[in-house]
């Protein structure tokens, strides 16, 4: 089980720390260079410190949500414009998995906008999982609340990790989304660990949460049992239509701060700068980097939102004197 109370044996699991929200705001509130410091000592004792994984997020089902997370675009209760699609065909989806290996990335994920999926969607996304696994990537996929038996039949298709993110702090959850609650989150991470998948999870920054809520999540996140193997921190998008669009900007070091909790709290995991970093300076990435993350999407959108452009990337790469992973 993944929820905070899980039990884990001592004779098949490593020593986890079980870190409390006090203790995360704590380090929250370290001067930014004595948390950076410690988030790199926590960075290189278990990872390269110039080695960055590189993923490609594809929409495969979009728009036409039943959900109301309050900052998505795909949710049918917002008016952003955006016309509910159809299934991608096979034939698209490992057309572009091809370009995204060819282009540098080592996993592909694929994300649908539902709030679950039926089984005659599952089986078109199962030959998906396994046409793009054949291509030599790892596979994953986001495809909302799953049902009993869905998590093994993604297993035996070859799927490497499912994303399901937290979102937010439990306190705050009721204020981005209503139609579910994180509790069902935690079925659903159930059922893929169960199923033997590895787990993408991580949350959304910047919603108008307070610092005790971005400590919060981390906590929860870090005490999964084991912790997520894949974590994405992802800076919200303001998108037109939907509930947060006047958000008001989270500062960019607030950011930072939290990539480098997640880091030290979580040391063993691929930390991930995902959402948001279209809007994001050179620079900022650098101290991003520079506070622990070590994975990003790689690619021109992702699902509906505008992502760097490979050749920015790979410049900024350059600059910085980082490798793929």
């Amino acid at each position: 089980m993944l929820s905070l109370s899980a039990e884990k044996s001592p004779a098949t699991l490593p020593t986890q720390r079980q870190w409390r929200t006090a203790e995360i705001e704590a380090l929250f509130s370290l001067p930014f260079n004595d948390l950076i410091y410690r988030a790199q000592e926590v960075h290189r004792a278990h990872f390269d410190a110039n080695a960055v994984q590189r993923s490609t997020l594809l929409s495969i089902k979009t728009g036409g949500c039943s959900e109301d997370c309050g900052y998505c675009s795909q949710s049918a209760r917002h008016s952003t414009g955006l016309e509910r699609e159809a299934l991608l065909p096979l034939g698209e989806v490992i057309a572009a998995a091809q370009a995204a290996k060819d282009k540098g990335a080592t996993r592909f994920c694929m994300g649908a906008a539902w709030r679950g999926p039926k089984q005659k969607d599952l089986e078109q996304v199962t030959a998906m999982v396994s046409a793009v696994k054949d291509l030599g990537l790892e596979t994953c996929v986001t495809l909302g609340m799953l049902q009993e038996g869905q998590a093994e039949q993604l297993k035996e298709a070859g799927l490497d990790y499912y994303n399901h993110n937290l979102d937010t702090a439990p306190e705050f959850y009721g204020e981005v989304i209503s139609t579910h609650t994180q509790a069902d989150r935690f079925d659903t991470l159930d059922k893929v660990r169960g199923a033997g998948i590895n787990v993408c999870c991580g949350g959304i920054v910047g919603m108008g949460e307070s610092r005790r809520a971005r400590a919060a999540l981390i906590a929860e996140l870090a005490g999964m049992s084991p912790a997520p193997e894949s974590v994405p921190i992802n800076h919200l998008v303001t998108i037109p239509g939907t509930p947060l669009e006047k958000a008001a900007p989270l500062d960019p070091f607030e950011f930072v701060r939290t990539i480098a909790c997640a880091r030290i709290t979580m040391p063993t995991s691929l930390v991930r700068l995902s959402a948001g970093r279209e809007e994001m300076s050179d620079e900022l990435q650098a101290l991003c980097f520079l506070a622990g993350a070590n994975s990003i999407f790689y690619g021109d959108k992702l699902l509906t939102t505008d992502n760097p452009e490979a050749g920015r990337d790979e410049a900024l790469f350059s600059r910085l004197g980082l490798t793929a992973m």
